[in-house]
């Protein structure tokens, strides 16, 4: 039988932003890590005025602490909770070079030079010991000349292994085999990578750039030589290029922005030198605009300016100037609009808008007919150079840039023979394979059969099953195949083995009325003909809260009678999860706020991705949380009052949980606000897994002998006790203008519910009775003109307002 291989000790080697970043990330998932950088070579003035020589610890490990301590403090934030920093350990690669040998992966990031590297690897041989895996994070030098003179063993377990920044968001996880790398190492960390630290792992070949940045870089260098063609503003370009064509927010210019133009440089003049036989070599060179903001220092966010530059204005609010790329002045932004973009805001699908986008008659249209076309082209044209494989690209251009999808299934979106059209028309020439194809009877790249994902395959002329998806359920691939109930709210799909799954498909995922429809629709048919529930989705976030639309007329009008139902209806229905016969298992991921929060605290487990972001954010829009989310607080103070506890300060706590709309910035932050619960609910780094796992975790339940829960009426509530204290500290938080009048009034509607009205004493009272008043107190804060503006706010604005 084959050894295991684990990973329990990672050794990083250099600590910059990319050491350290990935320091944290191996943290993060539970590994105990090393890392290492140089010794300084001259004292600070502060170290000299301390006393302190060269030979002193504290000298000789400053660079690698104060570069760990600056990653701990960065946002967004490296580690999923701060107490995982105790899982690094520090060090000098002079003095603690040789506790290499305990770990089982050592990691070089050192500076991106070759000769460097490799008197690095030197040195990690006299230690590493033989069968440890050694890996280089390099973005642009060839990996085949960095082992050279290195045993065979060294060489056998060596390869590239490059993470994108920041490593624990961007899931892009590179492989670049070394020239004698053994195959079963490849094996092992594509695996690993999928499995342990959530990436999307892709085998790319050893080609300037890889895979990510040899494309991404690509699509910049174009977008600046067509800004320029078209007359296009940045302003212009960015709403091209952002969120419509399911691109992150920063779109193009504000990404340049963030990661540094210098850095961009960089590697377009690496692409440039290294890629001669490119047919696109000419694109690599820097425009001069370009040029002239490197003279400048304008490189961004690290030098205060770059396309974009935040400035005081007269009233000494911030302002944000943008770059005019044909005087290379700043001004103030301009607003960007085109009809084409007015045409796909009711298509919610990002990929259903692409037939619509090239289809526009104005400016829009043509700047996505020529972009599009370009890139399918100069894609089409890197296979077999960069990939055998079409998905590993757009799995790479997804996971490394956050593009939601990969240009090949852009191009099944437009169409193959349409794609073709506009690469022509573009001046452009599609590579041979893809006319093969066409001739072929080919329509698509990509395909799904029973459940899976196929992709057209080069070398067999046919439609491959991807590897790897034997992990994943992929609900894009299964929602109508396996569909046993839909409304507009929701798909409720079949998992097998007895599982259901609630899939909410409203706008952003809100929650209103056909959704809790569905979910009482699906718990029904579970109770009846299946074993458990799952409710999960793979959209963006898992959900951002109940229809605040729907509130806001009820409330207007003043339908108290409606909006009681409603509530109600909410009520019940988490209620529902909590207490039907089969068990029920939330899957949150993304931003889970308000009643997307309160579906998690009412299920029997929770799966949560990593990257979860769950709060009762209900304050912002003027109410308390009224789905059971107050309720739920003060039942979880009740279970953990303990003898001897004072009892008024832990319920504090779960207050001040809801009072201060806390959001957790990890899943592992919400077990310290006890929304998750330790040792009952999950966590999963590979969000693509987390759908299988809550199916898994439901089964489980269901063969352990589920038993439907009894209603609680023992929860203990404080009554005046507590409610004194909480209308105190509100009057003196007001008085000293931490929060204003209404703040107030919505805090001691809380602070009533949560301490279970003026009860004189206090005693023990069941969840319906606190829902009653959580209820009550929501419908109140609904007549208040002051709510309204709230919600009309976060309406029209998304964005909270303190009125």
């Amino acid at each position: 039988m084959t050894e295991k291989r684990r990973i329990q000790r990672v050794a990083v080697i250099g600590s910059g932003i990319m050491g350290s970043g990935i320091a944290c990330h191996f943290a993060n998932v539970g590994v105990e890590v090393l890392l290492l950088d140089i010794v300084p070579r001259e004292l600070k003035e502060k170290e000299k005025a301390a006393g302190l020589s060269l030979k002193d610890k504290r000298v000789r490990n400053r660079l690698v602490n104060d570069a760990l301590a600056a990653a701990i403090k960065s946002k967004p934030a490296p580690l999923y909770h701060k107490n995982f920093a105790a899982r690094i350990t520090t060090g000098n690669l002079e003095d603690d070079l040789a506790k290499v040998t305990d770990a089982d992966w050592i990691i070089e990031v050192v500076v991106e030079r070759l000769d460097i590297k490799q008197q690095v690897f030197e040195q990690i041989e006299k230690y590493r010991k033989p069968g440890t895996l050694i890996t280089s994070n390099t973005s642009g030098i060839p990996i085949q000349f960095m082992s050279e003179g290195r045993s065979e063993d060294f060489q056998q377990h060596f390869c590239g292994t490059h993470f994108f920044n920041p490593p624990r968001y961007l899931k892009l996880f590179e492989i670049i085999p070394g020239p004698k790398t053994k195959p079963e190492i490849l094996e092992f960390l594509n695996g690993y990578g999928e499995q342990f630290l959530g990436k999307t792992s892709v085998l790319a070949k050893d080609t300037p750039a890889f895979i990510g940045n040899r494309i991404g870089i690509y699509g910049i260098q174009s977008l600046f030589h067509l800004v320029q063609d078209m007359g296009l503003t940045i302003e212009e370009v960015d709403k091209l290029t952002g969120p419509v064509i399911g691109r992150p927010k920063s779109a193009t210019f504000r990404t340049v922005d963030v990661v540094g133009l210098d850095t961009l440089v960089h590697v377009a003049n690496g692409l440039y030198k290294n890629c001669p036989d490119d047919e696109e070599h000419e694109l690599f060179q820097i425009p001069a605009f370009i040029n002239t903001m490197m003279e400048n220092n304008w490189l961004g966010s690290k030098t205060g300016q770059g396309f974009y530059k935040k400035i005081k204005g007269e009233n000494g609010r911030s302002e944000i100037l943008s770059l005019d790329l044909q005087t290379l002045e700043y001004r103030g932004k301009k607003r960007a609009s085109f009809p084409t973009l007015e045409m796909t805001k009711s298509i919610d699908n990002v990929i259903d808008r692409f037939a619509v986008l090239v289809g526009g008659k104005d400016k829009a249209g043509e700047f996505y007919r020529k972009n599009f076309g370009a890139m399918f082209a100069y894609v089409s044209n890197r296979i077999p150079e960069i990939s055998e494989e079409v998905y590993k690209i757009d799995d790479a251009m997804k996971a490394g840039f956050g593009w939601e999808h990969g240009p090949f299934q852009i191009w099944d979106a437009v169409g193959l023979k349409k794609g073709v059209e506009l690469a022509e028309a573009a001046g452009k020439s599609v590579a041979p394979w893809v006319t093969d194809m066409i001739a072929q009877g080919q329509t698509s790249f990509y395909t799904v059969e029973q459940g899976a994902s196929y992709c057209y395959d080069l070398n067999n002329g046919q439609q491959v099953k991807i590897p790897g998806q034997d992990a994943f359920i992929i609900l894009d691939n299964i929602r109508e195949s396996q569909a046993v109930f839909k409304n507009s709210g929701v798909v409720v799909e079949d998992l097998g083995d007895g599982i259901l799954n609630v899939e909410f498909r409203s706008k952003m995922n809100s929650i209103g009325g056909d959704v809790l429809a569905g979910l009482n629709k699906a718990i029904d048919l579970a109770e009846k003909s299946y074993d458990g529930l799952v409710i999960g989705n793979q959209g963006a976030n898992f959900s951002v809260g109940a229809n605040i639309g729907m509130i806001f007329m009820m409330a207007v009008e003043q339908e108290y009678d409606e909006l009681n139902m409603a509530i109600k209806y909410f009520q019940d229905t988490v209620m529902r999860l909590r207490y039907s016969a089969i068990p029920t298992v939330v899957a949150p991921h993304g931003m889970t706020l308000g009643g997307g929060c309160e579906m998690t605290l009412h299920a029997d487990r929770v799966v949560a991705a990593a990257e979860s972001y769950i709060g009762l954010v209900e304050f912002g829009v003027g109410v308390i949380p009224g789905g059971g989310g107050s309720k739920e607080m003060a039942l979880r103070a009740s279970d953990g009052f303990m003898k001897n506890d004072v009892e008024l300060n832990r319920l504090q706590e779960y207050f001040l949980t809801i009072g201060m709309a806390k959001v957790s910035t990890s899943a592992y932050e919400a077990f310290d606000l006890d929304i998750l619960k330790p040792g009952k609910d999950l966590v999963v780094v590979n969000k693509d897994r987390q759908i299988a796992t809550a199916k898994s975790v439901a089964r489980q339940m269901a063969d352990m002998g589920y038993t439907q829960p009894v209603k609680r009426k023992d929860v203990k509530v404080l009554g005046k006790q507590a409610l004194g204290m909480f209308l105190v500290g509100t009057d003196s938080m007001e008085a000293a203008h931490y929060i204003s009048e209404h703040d107030r009034k919505i805090a001691n509607k809380l602070a009533y519910v949560m301490a279970g009205g003026d009860l004189s004493e206090p005693s023990l009272v069941s969840e319906q009775y606190l829902l009653d008043l959580e209820r009550e107190a929501f419908l109140s804060l609904c007549g208040e003109r002051k709510t309204l503006e709230r919600l009309q706010h976060m309406l029209q604005k998304g964005k909270p307002l303190r009125n």
